[in-house]
């Protein structure tokens, strides 16, 4: 199933909409910043390129300056 993601204007449209949902028996969860974070590092990481392989000196040299 799909899903929907919702980004509430102030925490009183939050706590509106949380409640809505709740009375319409709808599962929701609510996201940390930090989550939000997580969640889009982890979409651009399943879109990334990995057919391109970087050999270790590279990525040591990047590392090293």
């Amino acid at each position: 199933m799909s899903s929907i993601v919702i980004n509430p204007k102030s925490s009183e449209e939050l706590k509106f909409i949380s409640e809505l949902l709740k009375k319409l028996g709808v599962k929701s969860k609510v996201l940390s910043d930090e989550d939000s974070e997580d969640l889009g590092l982890a979409l651009l990481m399943r879109e990334a390129d990995r057919t391109e392989t970087v050999s270790e000196e590279e990525i040591m040299s990047k590392l090293n300056g």
